[in-house]
């Protein structure tokens, strides 16, 4: 095994939404170590400028690649939307994989007609990042955006099922997922809403497709790291290293929402970019 191969993963995220992600890599790469940063300090990104996230993901994706990573994963739907060309180009030699395109590819592979809904934040609909990698795979698509603020408050508060989360997904979906211009594709556009999916998936019924970007690019990091032959061999679980900006006891109360093991505040380091 080459020594970059022995590297950890790094992923960033805004915040402790993309624990989804972090969890989808960790049930397709089990033997990879990995090493996740959420700026908790500076969360949300989804309401700020395009040139701030694109500021605050670069001091982030800074920090970690001083620690050492093969490869790096943007969680962050709003950073990935607004600053994966100028990761690209600050790390030219490093790996750089951001959640739209694989989840905008496989909402076009999965939807039978071609008439898609983005669920996002402010931010992510109005970079348009989503449909024209949508478009981009699928041309003839019909797509359209929706900014879901109360999706992010209610899954950082437990609130992923029952009749409150019901009501407000009613409330964003309806509209869109009835009548005969129906849309027959739901896509995540945001690394929180995974903890929805079931929800999701009860209030649309069978005929409709939801897709979660955190699945589809865990799939899209293991092909690259193949590819690259820098994949962890063995069999024993890799490392997880956790880091946050800010609140380690609130990341730790929030990361149960979205992972399936047990964390605690001590195991979370409290850094400064």
């Amino acid at each position: 095994m080459s020594d970059i191969a022995a590297l950890p993963i790094g992923i960033f995220d805004s915040g402790v939404g993309g624990l989804t992600v972090l969890k989808a890599v960790r049930e397709r790469l089990g033997t990879e170590s990995l090493i996740y940063l959420g700026d908790t300090a500076r969360l949300p990104y989804g309401t700020k400028s395009a040139q701030t996230v694109a500021a605050y993901a670069l001091e982030a994706s800074r920090r970690l690649v001083s620690y050492g990573i093969k490869a790096l994963l943007v969680a962050d739907n709003t950073s990935s939307a607004h600053a994966l060309d100028a990761l690209r180009a600050e790390f030219p030699g490093l790996p750089v994989i951001g959640v739209v395109e694989p989840g905008a590819a496989a909402a076009a592979a999965a939807s039978a007609r071609g008439r898609i809904v983005v669920v996002a934040t402010e931010s992510t609909v109005q970079a348009g990042t989503y449909p024209r990698a949508i478009l981009h795979s699928r041309p003839n698509a019909q797509v359209t955006q929706l900014p879901c603020p109360l999706f992010v408050s209610m899954v950082e508060e437990g609130l992923v099922d029952g009749p409150i989360a019901e009501q407000i997904a009613r409330h964003y979906l309806e509209p869109l997922f009835s009548g005969p211009e129906a849309a027959d594709c739901l896509l995540l556009g945001c690394t929180h809403f995974p903890a929805l999916a079931p929800l999701f998936r009860r209030l649309l019924g069978p005929d409709v497709a939801v897709v979660d970007s955190a699945s589809t690019t865990a799939m899209v990091i293991e092909d690259l790291l193949a590819l690259r032959r820098l994949k962890t061999p063995g069999r024993g679980p890799g490392a997880i290293r956790y880091l946050a900006t800010d609140a380690p006891e609130r990341f730790a109360r929030v990361a149960r929402v979205f992972v399936p093991w047990p964390m605690e505040a001590s195991e979370i380091e409290s850094i400064d970019l």
